[in-house]
């Protein structure tokens, strides 16, 4: 029986690739044909991959996955061949409305057991839009809504589950899934390990220097950080303990380097085609927005593990434990080649379906440059199976989340909310307007991978920091940014959770930990929300911003960590550190002044601190 299974659940997968791969290329399929016929795979999917009960394993399992499988299957297959007819008309009949019900639940099935958290407010908003919002009273009171228009809103409109998320979850997410599972099957995470031990390896806490940088090229092109934290972390996790870190620490570090993946370019995480699309912009555009924030994301990171490995007098691995660059690369360079292909394709102007459709390509013909790294036939089938496995959890919060939007936008509960920032803050003023679509921005991505976290946020946190008078581009960077590191953040940090599964360690301390680790990452959105400079917008690259930025960073990194070349011994020196470090991200040159002045009062006062303590050691 459960060889059956697996047989069964082989052949959707393979067969679920081979659509995808055809209908983003050669074949031709409306939208919301197409998004209906994704989610006929993905459902079935779902009920097969995901148990109906984590804690205890249900007699009768088999019969309630095939009831749900075959529930989804008639629901959305009446959808599909009856969609175009109440297009024309507007009108639900009574099939249709029953038809649509059934929609709804076996979608709310699949996210309850794919992504619990997800499932739990996608209700909430369905409740609120459905029923016990028009006893709410004031301006957060809803119409009376019909069964018939809260099913027509959900599932026979493109602001429902066929959406903006069906239609990710059917393009972008699915085929760079796919690509980043061809490329893992190639050997090409193990030449990115590979060359960044020849890059950091040899200093002081190498290891982890490698984690941070392979997390991060991987978690780039991976759709879930948590799922990145899953696949990566168990390597990375244990290869830091060993070298000597706690395992909070090198938890946290996992964690952290997974979760920025998700806005750094070229890939995203697949999240910024969404964006690009959103705003209406090119993905160039979108890429060199991104790109600054993740560089001194990731500069703070690695400054981070360095400063911890000075702290604990770790040193790097010996040069005859290192790999030699130029025999990495002799034997697996080429792999390099699909992913130069893709950003090349994507700079040519061709579209990101096109470019990932063909980059996948170029990495099976590559593969046959070496016999070490050729990709077999069992080895391409392996890879398509791992990677639409891997595009189902992400699916099916892509196609619950289309309650969410559903829900918000019939009620107006975005714009209300946004009002009610508004008379709050008031208009014009951003700072405390960011503050509030911060915490509103990690409540709402709480649980939720990183392109689904950004649609939600989307919806309702945008339109907020558009009216205080942030530009379109910093104000979507920003909602982005946090909605991924909620993934960080207490008390639903998921990356930082799974990462302490895989270290043992207590997941509060690794969640706190990471977001120290991630402090970049939570206060740079504010300086490019106030000045969008740091994103490029006016299409020039700001290399005296960027190398004020660098400076800021790492003094307040410095500052948070308590180290620089040695631990600070006055805690006002730390305080001077961190203002510094804040001042100095400000692309002002009067608050790179006073950061200068700031930063290097605090290396003399260290110093002169030090000097104290030898005279007195000396006196002794």
């Amino acid at each position: 029986m459960e060889r059956g299974k697996k047989r069964l659940i082989a052949a959707i997968l393979l067969a679920w690739t081979i659509f995808q791969l055809w209908v983003n290329t050669f074949g031709r399929m409306g939208a919301v044909k197409l998004r209906t016929a994704h989610i006929l795979f993905l459902l079935p999917l779902t009920f097969l991959l995901y148990p109906a009960s984590k804690k205890k394993q249900i007699r009768s399992e088999a019969i309630v996955n095939a009831a749900f499988m075959a529930a989804a299957l008639v629901s959305f297959s009446y959808l599909f061949f009856r969609y175009d007819a109440v297009a024309r008309t507007g009108r639900l009949n009574g099939t249709d409305v029953f038809a649509g019900i059934i929609c709804l639940l076996t979608v709310f099935e699949a996210a309850r057991r794919a992504s619990g958290s997800l499932a739990a407010i996608a209700l909430l908003f369905l409740s609120y839009f459905a029923w016990w919002g028009r006893y709410v009273p004031g301006v957060f009171g809803t119409n009376a809504f019909t069964l018939k228009r809260v099913v027509k809103a959900l599932v026979w409109d493109t602001n429902g589950i066929l959406g903006t998320g069906a239609g990710v979850s059917a393009t972008y997410i699915f085929i760079f899934v796919l690509f980043g599972a061809f490329l893992k099957k190639s050997g090409f995470s193990q030449l990115i390990n590979d060359l960044a031990l020849t890059l950091a390896g040899r200093s002081p806490g190498g290891p982890a220097k490698v984690s941070v940088l392979a997390s991060a090229l991987m978690g780039m092109m991976n759709g879930s950080a948590v799922a990145n934290v899953a696949t990566t972390g168990s390597i990375t996790i244990p290869l830091m303990e060993k070298t000597g870190y706690r395992k909070e620490f090198a938890a946290a570090v996992e964690a952290a380097a997974s979760t920025g993946g998700q806005f750094t370019p070229p890939i995203m995480g697949a999240v910024g085609f969404v964006m690009a699309e959103f705003m209406g912009v090119s993905y160039q555009k979108v890429i060199l927005a991104a790109l600054i924030p993740a560089l001194l994301y990731y500069l703070s990171l690695l400054y981070s593990v360095h400063l911890e490995a000075r702290r604990l007098g770790l040193s790097g691995l010996s040069p005859e434990n290192l790999p030699k660059a130029g025999k990495v690369l002799r034997e697996r360079g080429h792999l390099l080649v699909p992913i130069v292909v893709l950003a090349g394709m994507m700079l040519m102007g061709y579209t990101p379906l096109f470019a990932a459709v063909v980059s996948l390509a170029a990495i099976i013909l590559v593969s046959w440059m070496k016999k070490e790294t050729r990709m077999h036939f069992r080895d391409v089938i392996d890879a398509a199976l791992e990677g639409s496995r891997s595009a189902v959890g992400v699916g099916v919060s892509c196609i619950v989340i289309g309650v969410i939007i559903g829900s918000v936008n019939m009620t107006g509960l975005g714009l209300h909310f946004g009002e009610l920032i508004l008379n709050v803050v008031g208009e014009g003023k951003l700072l405390l307007g960011g503050i509030m679509v911060m915490v509103m921005s990690i409540i709402l991505g709480m649980g939720v991978p990183g392109v689904a976290a950004y649609v939600i946020v989307y919806t309702v946190a945008v339109p907020v920091l558009r009216n205080a008078g942030a530009t379109e581009m910093a104000a979507n960077m920003f909602c982005l940014m946090y909605a991924c590191l909620s993934n960080i953040t207490p008390p639903v940090a998921m990356s930082a959770y799974v990462a302490s599964g895989i270290a043992k360690s207590n997941m509060t301390q690794t969640a706190l930990t990471a977001m120290r680790l991630g402090a970049a990452g939570f206060i740079l959105p504010f300086f490019f929300l106030h000045d969008p400079v740091l994103l490029c917008e006016n299409g020039r690259f700001p290399i005296g911003a960027l190398l004020t930025s660098v400076i800021g960073v790492l003094a307040l990194t410095a500052g948070l960590s308590g180290m620089t070349h040695r631990t600070l011994k006055k805690l006002v020196c730390r305080g001077f550190l961190i203002a510094g470090g804040l001042l100095s991200i400000h692309p002002a040159w009067q608050t790179d002044l006073a950061a200068m002045v700031l930063i290097g009062a605090a290396i003399i006062l260290d110093s002169r601190a030090l000097q104290e303590r030898k005279k007195g050691e000396n006196r002794v």
